[in-house]
């Protein structure tokens, strides 16, 4: 089978790592791929958003099935775009339809399909420019912190958590009348502030039936003690040492249920993976927001503790028989610790040269922000390796990461050294 995945960061990397693992994999193309999927995969110069030029590729490869890795070509329609195609119509595409990965694209849509299906979050109102200062008198109503979301995508940056009211009030002005996050903040979901700790929970399922993967917890800040800028995420750690099994359990029986029965009653056709931001508030779950793909850098965690085959899991997601399978899953923790360039998440340089990968041998080194040069493979984003470790408790996983990362150099490079100090 040829198979080809939509994407260039670390969670594509590590879908491919997975893929090219079976024998049901005859040739694995990667669209537009990164310096490490070029080492397992046929990289395609190929935009995630262009359709077209996606559709050549599918016909001149013979290839079967497309796995989606980020959010923008769900929520333009590309599952739509296939379905819609006679040429394509026999072809399996992991990620939902336009119309479920609304609950990624807009976070008013969510807010509004959770409370329909009763599933936990935070209270909440949505505004526009015209109703601005409704909003500011709705926030008067909150106590603080203030939590402002632009309701459409905003690459992880649309999210502001603010102390004072004054500010809180200043921001949703700059958000709606000033276009702060563009489009995307054309409306704005105010939400009430949520104190717990925060997991990540994801579910593959087929549109019937659904497997429940493997529990993260992801760091998204730039700064240690989880201080300064949002970014696309630090590092992560699975399985969540917080998560007991008498919380797992209140988490399927309270959101993943629901959430399951409400794309069946909302009719909303999800083949995919489903991530469920969560937040612990005591010793109940609250859904906190939805994407319509796996995390990163969470899928770097998650995957390499499942070892089943992941071409059968998509087949059987394609034929809507995930109910014949079951997860084998690692018992020992995965960590991993991202490497990013100086200065993300605001400007950065790229083009610096990275040595010392060949170096880690005891360790899983995914790319995320990286291309070859003449040879030579350097930075070209942000977020840019992803070293992944196992051990039998986090602090011993962290610590293989850590020792990989000493190995590994590039002009300007950053990590986190303090994952896991909320444990």
């Amino acid at each position: 089978m040829n198979i080809l995945i939509i994407g260039g960061g670390g969670r594509e990397h590590t879908i491919a790592w997975k893929l090219a693992q079976s024998k049901q994999c005859k040739q694995l193309f990667v669209a537009p791929g990164n310096a490490g999927t070029h080492e397992i995969a046929t990289n395609l110069s190929i935009g995630v958003t262009d359709f077209k030029a996606i559709k050549e590729a599918v016909l001149a490869n013979s290839i079967s099935m497309v796995i989606v890795g980020p959010e923008d070509p769900l929520v333009k329609g590309i599952h739509d775009f296939f379905l819609g195609d006679e040429q394509l119509q026999g072809i399996t595409v992991v990620g939902p339809q336009q119309a479920a990965a609304t609950l990624e694209g807009s976070k008013e849509f969510a807010k509004e399909f959770m409370k329909a299906h009763n599933i936990p979050t935070a209270r909440y109102d949505s505004f526009t420019k015209e109703t601005v200062e409704e909003g500011c008198r709705f926030l008067e109503t909150m106590k603080a912190p203030y939590v402002l979301k632009a309701d459409g995508l905003a690459g992880g940056k649309g999210v502001l958590i603010m102390e004072s009211l004054a500010d809180a009030q200043n921001e949703l002005r700059e958000m709606l009348v000033g276009q702060k996050f563009g489009h995307a903040s054309k409306k704005v979901v105010i939400e009430e502030f949520l104190n717990g700790i925060e997991l990540s929970c994801f579910v593959l399922t087929d549109g019937k039936n659904y497997l429940t993967l493997p529990m993260a917890k992801d760091y998204k800040r730039i700064g240690e003690g989880d201080r300064g800028l949002n970014t696309g995420g630090m590092g992560a750690i699975s399985p969540v040492p917080f998560a007991s099994p008498e919380f797992i359990k209140k988490i399927e029986d309270r959101i993943i249920k629901p959430t399951m029965d409400g794309f069946q009653k909302s009719n909303l056709p999800f083949q995919g993976f489903v991530f469920i931001g969560l937040i612990k508030v005591g010793e109940d779950p609250f859904v906190i927001e939805y994407n319509v793909r796996m995390g990163d850098p969470e899928t770097e965690v998650v995957f390499p503790r499942i070892h089943n085959d992941w071409v059968e899991l998509f087949k059987a997601v394609g034929a809507q028989t995930l109910d014949q399978h079951q997860l084998q899953i690692d018992p020992r923790t995965a960590t991993t610790i991202m490497a990013v360039s100086g200065g993300y998440p605001e400007a950065y340089e790229k083009g610096k040269k990275i040595t010392g990968i060949s170096e880690v041998k005891t360790s899983t080194v995914f790319h995320a922000g990286t291309q070859i040069e003449n040879g030579t493979v350097i930075t070209s984003g942000g977020r840019v390796l992803a070293v992944t470790s196992f051990g039998e408790d986090h602090n011993e996983a962290l610590k293989q990461s850590y020792e990989a990362l000493a190995k590994i150099d590039f002009q300007g490079m950053y990590y986190r050294k303090d994952l896991g100090f909320d444990l």
